[in-house]
């Protein structure tokens, strides 16, 4: 079995060295200067500095190469996952794909595996999620990991394939589950990390968290996913990691909010265009997901922190 990933964000190299320490690997990036470097040097010293390349490693500009792979990681932002599929469909075509993205496609309102589904009907899809941070894979630090695909059989197979040393994967058929729980997830760490900003302290954010989960699982349910997904990695698991730790960009955007800094624009925030798709599809659902529609309204500068903690705290008294 023969792997390759598509990307050289953090995260795709991360998991390019995890896999390449059990076997070769072929990881592919876009700019072809960028490639030659991190063969030569041994690093990828742009997104994931001070961590060492395997041997088993190869780095190349060439796609048609990296796709002659049994199984391809699509290891790209969720917003971008559509055109780098749409533009190399023939050569992604009767692969194993699996999508190692998190979101929710702003236009269609759709997840990794439904966009890989419609681009690439002939293809088997799986989503890699879960709570993860690059630099702790690419160090050899113990990382489990939801693997979702709705084929149960090529699950297996694919679980077996992709487990390392320091990655351990859990299989499920649930892939709407594990979709929405890494997209979700995002926007709540938003929000937790504008309370933080903010100065609203630590029992606001455990509030935050847990009645983000809430929203989480209304939204899961209500698509038709398993209420036990979200309680897994791809649900809390990743939600926990995601909310508690300035090493998640989109943590960091809500820090930069509750402070009022600006934020680097050059630094891709799956959560802000989730925000506004999930809110959306809310609205059309009439689901009612109140921290989902203040993300999105302190995205849009149109409420101040202090207006919405207080809008929050002026909901109506009801049970848990």
């Amino acid at each position: 079995m023969s792997v390759a990933v598509l990307g050289s964000g953090a995260f795709g190299t991360a998991l390019a060295i995890s896999l390449a320490n059990e076997g070769p690997v072929t990881m592919w990036a876009r700019d072809a200067d960028h490639a030659r470097d991190m063969q030569n040097s041994r690093e990828n010293s742009r997104r994931l500095p001070g961590a060492v390349l395997p041997d088993a490693l190869t780095v190349t500009a060439e796609l048609d190469r990296a796709t002659q792979a049994d199984v391809v990681l699509l290891a790209v932002p969720m917003q971008k996952l559509r055109q780098v599929v749409s533009e190399n469909a023939d050569l992604l075509r009767e692969r194993t794909i699996v999508a190692c993205c998190k979101g929710i496609e702003l236009n269609s309102g759709l997840g990794p595996i439904a966009v890989l589904r419609e681009c690439l009907p002939q293809s088997t899809s799986a989503l890699l999620t879960g709570p993860s941070f690059a630099a702790d894979i690419a160090i050899g630090l113990p990382t489990a990991l939801t693997l979702a695909c709705q084929d149960e059989a090529q699950g297996k197979v694919l679980q077996q394939q992709l487990t390392t040393s320091n990655l351990r994967l859990y299989r499920t058929t649930d892939t709407i589950g594990a979709e929405l729980g890494g997209a979700l997830k995002n926007v709540m760490a938003i929000a937790c990390g504008a309370v933080i900003g903010a100065g609203l302290g630590d029992s606001a954010r455990a509030a935050l968290m847990t009645r983000g989960y809430a929203e989480m699982q209304r939204m899961a349910i209500a698509c038709g996913a398993r209420a036990e997904t979200m309680a897994g990695l791809s649900g809390f698991g990743d939600l926990t990691l995601t909310c508690s730790s300035e090493l998640s960009r989109n943590y960091r955007l809500g820090l930069s909010i509750g402070r009022a800094e600006p934020f680097d624009p050059s630094v891709t925030v799956e959560g802000a265009a989730t925000a506004r798709a999930v809110h959306e599809e809310a609205q059309s659902r009439k689901l009612d997901m109140p921290i989902t529609a203040i993300v999105v309204a302190l995205l849009d500068q149109r409420l101040t922190i202090a207006d919405a903690a207080a809008q929050l705290l002026s909901r109506p008294l009801k049970e848990e």
